[in-house]
């Protein structure tokens, strides 16, 4: 199925000065808004605390609970709707020894203002400070461990250069993304690390494709030069990249307007990084390589 009747003719690498500059400028824009916040908002999962949720039979006033977890020394929680306005996130800092007991003091330190019958506990989480702080170095290395692992696997199916390409596009989409969420105020969590490394694997997906043309197209380019082989090969494989990214894009619009709150960060998180690992595909990874045929030349000269 093809979206064209013919090839195109797009001068895709006439653009990668501007490419360049829009990725850097947003990557930029990403980094320094981490360091206005003091870092990534990191959610219960890495920060270690007390979640509970709660569910009222009629939608709650905010400053009320707020009231009410103050009688038990909670009242710096943080306090937000989850979903619809009858159901209450509670987010406390500090671990507490049983999960039941923080249910029932926040249910019963409400109960001036609600009755029982009107208070449901749907879900207590709590980790501690030490667990925290384990699952983001294991956060940390399971991304070190693709990228190394995706060194490998394409040094070995096509040159070392390809491979250096495709994980500077891989870096340019996991700093973007990063940013986004920064910029938007939403939580790093475990979750979230999954739809990192999801975006990783359809990034590089999609460059493998290009790449696979490229090295085809080199091989009988004849009197071509590499910007122009380039070019022609993202320009022949344009109609699968809009097909494969228009047809996940829906899927993770309808995940995100539709799935709930519940996954509402990570679809958020796959559709930056479908759009973003669909343009670093065209824009990063060719540019780079680009760049290197470039510098391999002057060194011959």
């Amino acid at each position: 199925m093809e979206i064209f009747k013919r090839v195109t003719e797009i001068d895709f690498m006439g653009k990668k000065g501007v490419a360049v500059t829009l990725s850097s400028l947003v990557i930029l824009i990403g980094i320094v808004s981490i360091l206005i916040h003091g870092g990534l908002k990191y959610g219960i999962d890495f920060a270690g605390g007390t979640l509970v949720q709660l569910k009222f039979k009629n939608p709650p006033v905010i400053e009320d609970v707020r009231d009410g977890l103050k009688t038990i020394g909670l009242g710096d929680s943080e306090i937000q709707e989850f979903g619809s306005k009858s159901h209450i996130l509670i987010r406390v800092e500090r671990s507490e020894a049983k999960l039941e007991e923080v249910g029932t003091r926040i249910k019963n330190s409400l109960s001036g203002k609600y009755s029982a019958e009107e208070i449901v506990i749907e879900r207590v989480e709590m980790v501690g400070p030490k667990v925290g702080k384990d699952l983001r170095e294991k956060a940390i290395l399971s991304i070190i461990y693709a990228i190394i692992g995706i060194v490998i696997y394409i040094s070995w199916r096509f040159e070392f250069q390809y491979a250096i390409a495709a994980i500077i596009a891989l870096i340019h989409d996991v700093m973007v993304t990063m940013g986004v969420f920064s910029v938007v105020d939403k939580e790093f969590t475990l979750v979230i690390v999954a739809a990192f490394l999801a975006i990783i694997g359809y990034s590089l997906n999609d460059t493998i494709v290009i790449f696979d043309r490229i090295r085809e197209n080199m091989r009988r380019r004849g009197k071509k030069g590499q910007v122009e082989v380039i070019n022609t090969s993202i320009n022949q494989t344009l109609s699968r990249t809009i097909l494969t990214s228009g047809t996940t894009l829906l899927v993770v619009v309808a995940l995100f307007l539709l799935g709930g709150e519940i996954i509402h960060d990570f679809s958020f998180a796959l559709m930056v990084g479908v759009f973003v690992g669909t343009y670093s595909s065209i824009f990063i990874a060719s540019v780079f390589l680009v760049y290197w045929a470039n510098r391999s030349s002057t060194k011959r000269a």
